[in-house]
Order: C-alpha cells, then sequence, then structure tokens
C-alpha cells in the first residue's frame, strides 16, 4: 500500500535532492524504453535527468548544457523553451483540458489544427484522425487498410508489404512493419499478413548490385517488390508502406527513381500507398511533406514528431479523398466504425499543434532546413568525405548520417564487437554533443531542431570531427585497424 509518506517523497524535487539521489530513485521505479534493462536498474549503465532546454541545447539537473543534434528523436523541430507553445497549452488547459471526441464531439483547437493540416497537404487529402504517436496512428492504418477492402468486396486483400530498416512503430502490428531486428527479435514478430522487401539503401546494396547506378538500383527495388507481390498474389496484397526517408534505419535518402520505379509496381496491382511522415513531415528534409519531395502520391499519412514538435503528445493519420469515399461508404452500410482512442484529438495536443505550426509559418522553418540543411550536407562532406573510417556521407535537409568502415572503398563492416557506432556517439558526448548511434550498423545520425543557424552547424560538425578522430586513433591504437 502506497503512503503518503512515499508520495511526499515522489513528488520532492526541491534543489536539495541530488542528482544521485534521484537517479538512484528513477532506476527502483522506471522502465525505460530502448535501455539494457538489468544494467540500468544495477547502476551498470548511466542515468540522466533533463531540466531544462533552450534553443538547440538541452540542460542535465547538474548544469550541463548539451547541443541536441539529434531534437530530441528527430521531433523537437521548434527548438527547446518556446514558452508560446506552452502558454497556448495553459490558456486551452484553463478552458478545457479534455473531453473526447467520439460521436461528433470536436474542439475549437482540433478543428484549427485540422484545417491546417490539409492545406499544408494538399488538395487530395480529406481528413485527419488523430492518435498519441506514430505507432498508434500506423496501428490505425492497418485497420484501414483491412476495412477498405472488405468495404470494396476484396476481403482477401489484406497483406501490407514494408520495407527492410523502415521504422513504423513499437506495438505488435506497427513494430512487425517496422524492419529492424531488434524489434522482432524475441517479441514472436512480424505477424502473419506484414511482409518486408528490399531496403533501398544503395550504400548498402546486395553485392549482386554492386555495379549498378543508383537508378539501376531502384529499377532493382522495384523487381524485388513486383517478384514478391506475384509470389504472394496480387490480389492478397493491400497496402505498402514506406518512409519517404529511411530513418531509424540509418536516415538513408532514396537513391535515384525509386520512389518512380515502385509507384509503378503498386498502381499496376491496385496497392494502397502509406507515407509514413512521422520523421520527415512538417519541414524535416526542407519540403512540408516527403512525399511532396520526391513527388509520392499516397493514399495514406502518417504524421507525428514535428506535428506538435514533441511540446504534447500528437499523431495522426491524414486520409486521402480515395479512402475517405469508402470510409463513408463502409459506414452507410453498417454503422459507425469501430475505431477510436480515448485521447484523439486531445485539446491540450491540438493546441499545442497549432501554436507549433504558426510558428514553423512565421520563422520560415521549412526554408531554413532546406538552406541550412544544404550548408549542413555541405560541411559533413567537406569533414568526413575521404576519412579514414568513414565509409558513407550521407543526408537530406536537416537530416544527416556518417556509416562508419574499417575500408569504405569496399563497404566492409566493422566487426560488430567493437561497437564502432555506440563508442562514436559516446565521444560525441564528452564534447556536449548528441548525435544518435542508429541500430542498423555502425551509424552516426543527425537532425538537429529545424532553428539551428550555419554557425551551430559549424559547431556540431567540429565536435563530431573530434569525436571520429578520437575513435579512429584508438582503434589504431589497439590494433583493430
Amino acid at each position: 500500500m502506497t503512503t503518503d509518506n512515499t508520495l511526499s517523497q515522489a513528488a520532492s524535487f526541491d534543489s536539495s535532492t541530488s542528482t544521485e539521489e534521484l537517479i538512484r530513485r528513477d532506476r527502483k521505479v522506471t522502465f525505460h524504453a530502448s535501455t539494457h534493462l538489468r544494467d540500468f536498474a544495477h547502476g551498470d549503465a548511466p542515468g540522466r535527468v533533463i531540466t531544462g532546454g533552450e534553443g538547440i541545447r538541452i540542460r542535465e539537473r547538474d548544469g550541463r548544457e548539451m547541443i541536441d543534434g539529434f531534437a530530441g528523436l528527430y521531433c523537437v523541430n521548434i527548438g527547446y523553451g518556446r514558452t508560446e507553445v506552452a502558454d497556448a497549452i495553459h490558456a486551452q488547459a484553463l478552458k478545457l483540458s479534455y473531453y473526447h471526441t467520439y460521436v461528433g464531439h470536436s474542439n475549437e483547437p482540433q478543428i484549427a489544427l485540422s484545417e491546417k493540416i490539409l492545406e499544408l497537404a494538399g488538395p487530395e487529402m480529406s481528413k485527419v484522425y488523430y492518435g498519441m504517436s506514430g505507432s498508434d496512428a500506423n496501428e490505425t492504418q492497418l485497420k484501414l487498410v483491412r476495412y477498405y477492402h472488405n468495404v470494396i468486396g476484396k476481403p482477401e486483400k489484406k497483406k501490407v508489404i514494408s520495407r527492410w530498416r523502415g521504422y513504423h512503430g513499437s506495438g505488435i502490428a506497427s513494430g512487425s512493419l517496422t524492419g529492424l531486428a531488434a524489434f522482432h527479435d524475441h517479441f514472436d514478430l512480424p505477424i502473419a499478413g506484414i511482409l518486408h522487401t528490399e531496403a533501398p539503401c544503395y550504400y548498402r546494396r546486395p553485392d549482386e548490385c554492386a555495379e549498378m547506378s543508383e537508378k539501376e538500383f531502384s529499377a532493382w527495388c522495384a523487381d524485388k517488390l513486383e517478384a514478391m507481390i506475384q509470389a504472394e498474389g496480387p490480389e492478397t496484397v493491400g497496402a505498402f508502406i514506406g518512409e519517404p526517408v529511411l530513418g531509424t534505419g540509418g536516415i538513408v535518402p532514396p537513391p535515384e527513381g525509386y520512389w518512380d520505379a515502385i509507384q509503378a509496381v503498386l498502381k499496376r496491382h491496385d496497392i494502397l500507398l502509406i507515407c509514413d511522415e512521422v520523421v520527415c513531415g512538417f519541414g524535416r528534409i526542407g519540403s512540408q511533406f516527403g512525399f511532396q519531395h520526391f513527388g509520392i502520391k499516397p493514399d495514406l499519412i502518417t504524421i507525428a514528431k514535428g506535428l506538435t514538435s514533441a511540446y504534447q503528445p500528437l499523431s495522426g493519420v491524414i486520409v486521402g479523398d480515395r479512402v475517405w469515399k469508402v470510409l463513408e461508404q463502409g459506414t452507410g452500410e453498417f454503422g459507425a466504425i469501430g475505431h477510436g482512442w480515448t485521447y484523439s484529438g486531445h485539446a491540450l495536443g491540438a493546441a499545442a499543434g497549432v501554436a507549433n505550426l504558426e510558428i514553423i509559418r512565421r520563422e520560415r522553418l521549412v526554408e531554413n532546413a532546406r538552406e541550412t540543411g544544404a550548408y549542413l550536407q555541405n560541411a559533413m562532406q567537406d569533414a568526413f568525405a575521404g576519412h579514414p573510417i568513414v565509409g558513407d556521407v550521407r543526408g537530406i535537409g536537416l537530416l544527416a548520417a556518417l556509416e562508419f568502415s574499417p575500408e569504405p572503398a569496399a563497404r566492409r563492416h566493422f566487426d560488430p564487437a567493437l561497437k564502432v557506432g555506440p563508442r562514436i556517439s559516446a565521444a560525441a558526448l564528452e564534447e556536449d554533443l548528441i548525435a544518435r548511434g542508429m541500430p542498423q550498423g555502425d551509424i552516426l545520425g543527425f537532425a538537429p531542431p529545424l532553428i539551428v543557424t550555419p554557425q551551430e552547424i559549424d559547431d556540431i560538425v567540429a565536435r563530431a570531427r573530434r569525436a571520429v578522430d578520437k575513435v579512429h586513433q584508438e582503434l589504431i591504437a589497439s590494433g583493430d585497424l
């Protein structure tokens, strides 16, 4: 039984409580995401308490400041400490914190946010359905795919094809869509009906594709997709899901001609296209959405992260006209649709979204992502192209990645036991720079807030260069290189 004393202690975070004591308490009570649970619980992995942030920097409780070169998890697009968003949340909370949005109930910020999202997404998009995370939004997508094909009389057309290296969430179904081993292993995933085709990763293309140009490799990926569809039976494949730019799978822009080749296959077999814009949406690559940049024509769009810059949890499914007409038809035949989340269209999340999108518009942050993003890409090339352990320097807009190799020309992998990527990420942290060690190889990822300046890019790249050089020298000294 919880005592009053325990409750009092849990709420006590005054300055007399040491950071070490807070971390000790945290180890006892919290299950952290993507964490080595045993090491953390027993004090063998570090803990941190983040208390504030300003611009592109965050601040730990002991006062240490770090450049957040990854915008949280690609999401704090407007940067930290934007009181305008906090004020909007507060003002809405004073009027209405929550009421459900079932059976036609709405709230003012939800209406305003939906209008703005559809304005940005373009005329072929019809409605927005809200959730709390990209994972639950993709769960919604899978239900809509099934409902859609049941309504049009194709109940066998339910399989969904994703890509290896894709990331679409951590749930049972959304985690199955994800094409990363860490999200499948020991969870009995993927579930039946979800398939994975080739990743559009030109640098890590198979040996049989070694002599191909980017365009030829794109055609090869499309041929592999066609072969999978034929093997499964086109009448059984209902949808294809993809990120415009692979995110957690290594920050991989598509090779030349990829999306044109893929869309031709999908159109031939009348397969719905779900565009997962959780990372790219709302300016990250220098366009409002990645689908607009690459000429993708989606039927359904997944949004989250940059929708509120993570000031409140909020996600969405943007439903295109083609699908919406069928959803209307279905409810006309079968009654109210059997799908809903308690917090869908949450008034505080919607208020944060409206304020966030206004900041992005007013401060021209999409344009900044395009212009300063180009500066970032050039600076990364200047600093790392030709480096002895850098095999690939890639990116688009304010997304960038370095992939490490002991023999860059041969595209060889480091021995995983050397943990080169995590070591370089740790070395960057020693430079007070947060850059993400990616899970699909020895890769260091960058996704700074969209407010970043060229001068701050120079600082980020310089710190990253020192981190890479440090680990390079360690590998030489240990005889591993």
